[in-house]
């Protein structure tokens, strides 16, 4: 899994998978793009400086004028993007009768229209470069499996996998790979709540199969492998990182 001489942007890089991502791919030789916004500022810049090519970029992903700016301050301190990985997500549980269109519309604009922004900024440059590149969306279970208290979070992951699809057969002929990685239930900071609760550890140990929570890196490894040459017939596809999880079923 060598980047060596690419450049990735990893959105929502300042913690949690995005951050293992953005080590991940530094490891394999990649220069990268750190992209936060708001918080994890100070994380997402320390981490940079401790790695040997890198930089952190502060960007609205839902904005087609954010993004169009970190592509070009990546292109200029790095080098133009072969990589892109949509991590950059939100959730929030409501009930789906309480939930305002506000809400709906903050999630369903970071999570499922970033995505989109961000794939298609950076697929028109790769486009025009005519080297081809690889596009990896960080998913969920949840782009299949129903999460009662999270329709929009499940409605954006629902549509980044048709996403995917579409844009995975649409790019071909570019050489543009496009597949999605979809965790289950990953120990990271926005489990924090979950992580503290012993009774909800009990019961993520009972339905998922391996009998445990992933780690952020052991999503990382397989964005990376999507991200790099080894993945290079491997387009329009779902790779699930949970465990196990999706698959629980329990005899009668």
């Amino acid at each position: 899994m060598n980047l060596t001489g690419k450049v990735a942007i990893v959105t929502g890089a300042g913690s949690g998978i995005g951050q293992a991502i953005a080590q991940a791919a530094a490891d394999a030789g990649a220069g990268v793009c750190i992209n936060y916004y708001g918080a994890y500022e100070d994380e997402a810049k320390a981490h940079a400086a401790s790695l040997p090519h890198a930089i952190a970029v502060s960007a609205d992903i839902s904005s087609p004028e954010d993004v169009a700016a970190m592509i070009a301050t990546t292109t200029k301190e790095l080098g133009p993007p072969d990589i892109l990985v949509n991590n950059a997500g939100i959730e929030h549980s409501t009930p789906v009768l309480e939930l305002e269109l506000s809400e709906w519309d903050k999630i369903v604009g970071i999570d499922l229209r970033g995505a989109f922004v961000c794939l298609q900024a950076v697929a028109r440059s790769l486009r025009d470069r005519g080297r081809g590149g690889s596009i990896v969306n960080i998913s969920s279970i949840h782009e299949d499996v129903p999460f009662p208290g999270y329709t929009s979070y499940c409605v954006s992951k629902g549509g980044l996998r048709m996403l995917m699809r579409n844009a995975a057969v649409e790019l071909a002929q570019y050489k543009i790979r496009v597949n999605n990685v979809a965790p289950g239930a990953i120990a990271t900071p926005i489990n924090a709540a979950t992580l503290a609760d012993p009774e909800k550890v009990a019961t993520l140990q009972r339905i998922i199969p391996l009998q445990r929570m992933g780690q952020p890196e052991e999503v990382a490894k397989i964005a990376v492998f999507l991200a790099s040459d080894d993945a290079s017939y491997v387009t329009g596809s779902t790779y699930y990182v949970d465990g196990g999880m999706v698959r629980y079923a329990e005899p009668l």
